[in-house]
């Protein structure tokens, strides 16, 4: 962590049996304006099971207030009331709120350059199951991409023993600009077409809502709703992976900016006419940092002209047992890669100031990438001010990280359907 000082960021691994409850913690007192309704049923969600007294005190209404409110929920079958009654304790048990699981069922997706992957979840934010199927790198047709989401989904509904219409909503991820709100994906890494109205696409297919959104927000989600950002207000998500991406979460909500498509640090420019970045720019950031750019640089300083005939991971493995190995040439792309990161990261410093900023994806496995060389360039990099530096954590989830983000999506999306200030306008 880094807090007024450099030392090397502890590798925190998620574990799904450790949590209870599930979406934002926000603190008492401090809601945004939604209904009601809502932030009841929200804030017994994230607390896993929650008395209605609790409520009312969290929330600042009368229990009155609160009693007709869960009323309302328990008869649409959203919440239910659950003993919590001590073994041998005696007199009327303490009864709680909390979700009822089977309420609805919610799938979330996952497509990267190397795959896809699958996971349900049930209302109250429990996995039932996942399931993965691998491809070929490089582009897909977009009938294709739907094609592969269409086989996944029949995949892990069929190993959970699951109907795909008793599913409310299926959250789709993946990598590139992806407009949330209209559901178009204006470039992909993996899709040979741009301007790809793929939600629409794939709810015709599925016969399903299809909520979609880039892949590094799914883990800006993951966090938020499942693990360390649950209880803090603002915090940043930068992955690196294939790409570089980044998720912001603003007052306890994902920031997207004005048209979806905000927080982009990959293509940040870090070098006027620079390195050649796969969006067809130069000079952005993940030209410097990702994948590609570490294979690129190492196919040329250590002279490997077979760099086709390699899988990526082959190549950046080899790359990487070099560095440890004392190379200097590996161990100089690591650490220009290093120093490039650290320009991109303390930018997110300088505009956001965020508590927490979170390092994940495959290549984080790469130390090199977060020596205290590195963070100390951070703190050079960074505003001056005095005060304690934002902390660094590196987080390793494992595949089912981005599932979990795109089920968070179509969670949220599904709560807002049912409870949300348009439902109420509409009524």
């Amino acid at each position: 962590m880094i807090r007024g000082g450099i030392s090397v960021p502890p590798v925190h691994r998620f574990n799904d049996q450790e949590r209870q409850g599930c979406g934002p913690m926000i603190p008492p007192l401090s809601e945004s304006p939604r209904p009601l309704r809502q932030q009841i049923f929200e804030r017994v969600r994230a607390a896993g099971q929650m008395p209605r007294v609790q409520v009312a005190r969290e929330l600042a209404v009368s229990p009155a207030t609160v009693t007709t409110l869960t009323s309302e929920l328990i008869e649409l079958g959203l919440l239910e009331e659950v003993s919590t009654a001590s073994e041998g304790a005696r007199g009327r048990p303490a009864v709680s709120l909390g979700v009822r699981a089977q309420a609805h069922y919610v799938a979330g997706i996952k497509l990267w350059d190397r795959g896809l992957l699958a996971v349900v979840m049930d209302f109250a934010g429990k996995p039932l199951g996942g399931e993965s199927i691998p491809r070929d790198p490089g582009t897909v047709e977009p009938a294709e991409l739907i094609r592969l989401v269409d086989e996944i989904l029949a995949r892990v509904c069929a190993a959970i023993g699951l109907v795909r219409a008793e599913l409310s909503a299926v959250g789709l991820g993946l990598p590139g600009f992806v407009d949330t709100n209209s559901g178009i994906v204006h470039w992909c890494p993996v899709l040979s077409e741009r301007h790809v109205p793929v939600a629409s696409m794939a709810a015709e297919a599925l016969g399903l809502p299809v909520h979609i959104d880039n892949d590094a927000n799914l883990v800006t989600l993951a966090e938020l709703w499942f693990g360390a950002g649950r209880r803090l207000s603002d915090f940043a998500v930068v992955t690196i992976e294939h790409g570089v991406g980044m998720g912001f979460v603003l007052n306890h909500r994902i920031y997207r900016g004005a048209q979806g498509l905000g927080t982009e640090l990959g293509h940040t420019k870090v070098q006027l006419d620079g390195a050649l970045c796969r969006c067809g720019q130069r000079g952005c950031l993940e030209a410097y940092v990702a994948d590609y750019a570490l294979a690129r640089e190492a196919t040329t300083a250590l002279n490997w002209p077979t760099r086709e005939l390699q899988s990526m991971t082959v190549l950046l493995e080899s790359l990487y047992d070099h560095a440890k190995a004392g190379n200097a040439a590996a161990r100089s792309i690591f650490h220009r890669a290093g120093r490039y990161l650290a320009l991109g990261l303390a930018n997110v410093v300088n505009l956001f100031d965020p508590e927490l900023i979170i390092l994940s994806g495959e290549r984080m496995r790469y130390d090199y990438l977060y020596a205290k060389e590195t963070l100390a360039e951070i703190q050079a990099l960074a505003l001056n001010t005095g005060r304690p530096a934002p902390r660094i954590e590196i987080h390793a989830w494992g595949d089912l990280l981005w599932g979990h983000g795109a089920a968070a999506l179509a969670l949220s999306e599904v709560t807002e359907s049912l409870l949300g200030a348009s439902r109420d306008m509409a009524a």
